[in-house]
């Protein structure tokens, strides 16, 4: 990130806010977490809006809990607070937050709702998930729940609920029933989206706060497409 500045975070859809936890509505090509790319992250546009916001001396505490990928939109969580962060970490780790995402594809899969079970098995050198019908070395179990909940002009829009957070796994798994999701190239789809996103959205995520044990219910609205809107 050398020559690089952040710039004030004035696009930046804070969707839940308090003491320990902020949620963002991320957009697609924004990464989470600093990679080998030298990208600003979203950790650090969110730790220059606290310190704008509150006017914080000093450095901002911020702990990332999940990350989505780059091309994907919607819900993520960070922790204010060093409290917060490994109560968060176990939250997740433990699968007691319910994530739903909407997925837009072409190929309407064959079931309106099923459940799918695969084996992915990750390629690091191609940074992709490949499923597998039945266990293959080095693989991990990929659960979800999929429903068809409303047919587009000429594609589709899936409700997953995701039951197991592995690498690529929703990409992964629609592409194994043949119903890659729109844009994605990495995973089958035919052409990309024009600005490198792909139609898959972190729509809900419901979880007991950490510390202060209250139910807390987030949704995200899709970012501003017609293919998207036309899901409203």
């Amino acid at each position: 990130m050398v020559g690089k500045t952040i710039s004030t975070p004035k696009n930046l859809q804070v969707i839940y806010e308090d003491n320990h936890l902020i949620a963002i509505n991320k957009r697609p090509g924004d990464i989470v977490q600093g990679d080998k790319t030298g990208d600003i992250p979203l950790s650090e546009v969110v730790k220059l809006y606290i310190k704008e916001k509150y006017n914080k001396p000093g450095n901002v505490y911020l702990g990332v809990a999940h990350r989505l990928d780059r091309p994907t939109s919607g819900i993520v969580i960070f922790a204010k607070t060093s409290k917060a962060l490994p109560r968060l970490n176990k939250l997740f780790a433990e699968k007691n937050a319910k994530k739903i995402y909407w997925a837009i594809v072409k190929k309407v899969p064959e079931k309106k709702s099923d459940t799918l079970v695969h084996w992915l098995k990750r390629n690091p050198k191609q940074n992709k998930s490949y499923a597998h019908i039945k266990e293959v070395n080095d693989s991990k179990k990929a659960i979800l729940d999929y429903t068809v909940i409303k047919k587009l002009d000429s594609y589709f829009l899936l409700e997953v609920d995701l039951k197991t957070g592995r690498h690529h796994q929703i990409r992964s798994q629609l592409t194994a029933i043949g119903s890659p999701i729109k844009g994605d190239l990495k995973y089958g789809f035919d052409r990309s989206n024009k600005n490198g996103s792909i139609h898959l959205h972190a729509r809900s995520l419901s979880f007991i706060h950490p510390i202060k044990k209250e139910i807390i219910e987030l949704k995200a609205i899709p970012p501003n497409d017609p293919v998207w809107n036309a899901c409203s």
